[in-house]
């Protein structure tokens, strides 16, 4: 049985230079970007629950199980995540 790897991943914060929608010692989900990656940065859904791009230098990585991060999800994308799996149970149960 395969795994699925959470389409987020979550990263420490060790410092927060100042920035007022951040805390130190600190779980942050993380999204992809690969952009922002790429220019040493990342996207964060940080205290004011939106995303914004932070240095990656003010963070550390962390790969969590798929369970637990399932769980630490931001519970709006859980919602916009659990609302499109339901669309697909109706139109499956449909046909």
């Amino acid at each position: 049985m395969r795994v699925q790897k959470p389409k987020s991943s979550f990263a420490l914060c060790v410092r927060d230079d100042g920035a007022e929608d951040l805390e130190e010692r600190k779980l942050y989900q993380v999204l992809p970007d690969r952009v922002a990656a790429r220019e040493g940065y990342l996207r964060v859904i940080d205290e004011s629950g939106e995303d914004y791009l932070y240095p990656s230098e003010l963070f550390i990585p962390l790969r969590l199980p798929a369970a637990i991060a399932r769980r630490l999800m931001s519970p709006s994308r859980r919602n916009v995540a659990t609302r499109r799996s339901v669309n697909l149970r109706t139109r499956t149960n449909r046909a």
